[in-house]
């Protein structure tokens, strides 16, 4: 059950809207921060209290107002916060979507939930919160709409060296002679245009331009 929560977003607006959803779930023990460093030391004071929060909300980028901060982001607010509470609900609210941002927030920091700021984004907070205080975990279904098509194929040694030859800048037709130097076998030139054809196929692609986007995407380069 989520009774005390405590935001951590440096944009007011955000903040009151952030309040409303809350307020609409029946939580009214609702703290705000509006820097990373005053996030920490609330999480220190309140367990220290015996009045731990119960989740903690959170952005990933902050505006830099000239004030000094030892902790600057999200991500680093994230591990010190575990450190100080290591069963702390944490739901990421951010702009940001990339699926190798939130698989690396998910592999390295374990948090609860990811959601997107944008349209319907209060809905989707509402659907978070309420999975994660059922010890659920929520994550955009754009990412895991990416995160099953990249599973769904396996990407070979072979496929990674052509990736990142392209991704490095090689023309595709110089990509034989690179990948006969690392000692791969096929090397051709239709074996690479065949896997490539296949990459691109699997990841809807139609460009080596798109392609080399998706895999950056999905945390392949």
């Amino acid at each position: 059950m989520i009774n005390k929560v405590l935001v951590v977003e440096d944009h007011e607006s955000v903040n009151v809207s952030l309040q409303r959803t809350l307020t609409e779930l029946g939580i009214v023990e609702v703290d705000h921060a509006y820097y990373c460093d005053e996030a920490h030391r609330k999480v220190n004071v309140a367990l220290q209290r015996g009045q731990s929060y119960d989740l903690l909300i959170t952005d990933l980028s902050f505006d830099d107002d000239g004030s000094e901060q030892k902790i600057t982001d999200g991500e680093s607010l994230i591990p010190a916060v575990r450190n100080v509470q290591p069963d702390l609900k944490i739901i990421v609210f951010s702009a940001k979507n990339n699926p190798a941002v939130i698989k690396k927030l998910i592999e390295k920091h374990a948090i609860d939930g990811y959601v997107l700021k944008g349209r319907n984004d209060a809905k989707e907070l509402l659907t978070a919160i309420t999975e994660v205080s059922r010890n659920q975990l929520y994550f955009p279904r754009s990412f895991q709409q990416m995160m099953k098509q990249n599973n769904a194929f396996d990407f070979t040694d072979f496929d990674l060296a052509i990736i990142r030859l392209l991704a490095e800048g090689v023309p595709q037709k110089d990509i034989p002679a690179h990948l006969q130097k690392n000692n791969f076998r096929p090397s051709s030139l239709s074996s690479v245009e065949k896997r490539l054809n296949k990459m691109r196929e699997e990841l809807n692609c139609t460009k080596n331009e798109q392609l080399i986007a998706s895999c950056k995407d999905i945390g392949i380069l």
